[in-house]
């Protein structure tokens, strides 16, 4: 992913948006904790009709977070960590920038003298 100024890529536009939705998130979530999944075991977790779910699938592919194997019958959905790696390298200059500040303003709460009035 991009760190420049300008707008970022196509790619991480894609992944961006994925994981914009609470659907996806949630089917992210289920593949991380339970592992490769069929379709039907995915759409049993959710309110919804298996075309909506298939929709969400499909947005996750083409992100690249996750990938789809054909078994017989039954397609398999498993989970694809390396563009979420690349989310967690764009979001870690506004973590330091938030742990900085945070640090900033404890040491100037410790500076502060203590208005004990008991």
């Amino acid at each position: 992913m991009s760190t420049g100024t300008g707008t970022g890529t196509a790619a991480e536009d894609r992944v961006f948006a994925a994981l914009a939705n609470a659907t996806r998130r949630e089917v992210l979530r289920l593949l991380r904790e339970r592992g490769p999944q069929p379709v039907q075991a995915l759409a049993d977790h959710f309110d919804m009709r298996r075309p909506s779910l298939s929709e969400h699938l499909k947005v996750l592919r083409e992100a690249g977070l996750v990938s789809e194997q054909r078994s017989g019958r039954q397609r398999i959905y498993r989970l694809e960590a390396a563009p979420l790696a690349e989310v967690q390298d764009w979001l870690h200059p506004y973590e330091r920038f938030w742990r900085d500040r945070l640090k900033g303003l404890g040491d100037l709460l410790d500076r502060l003298p203590d208005d004990d009035q008991s």
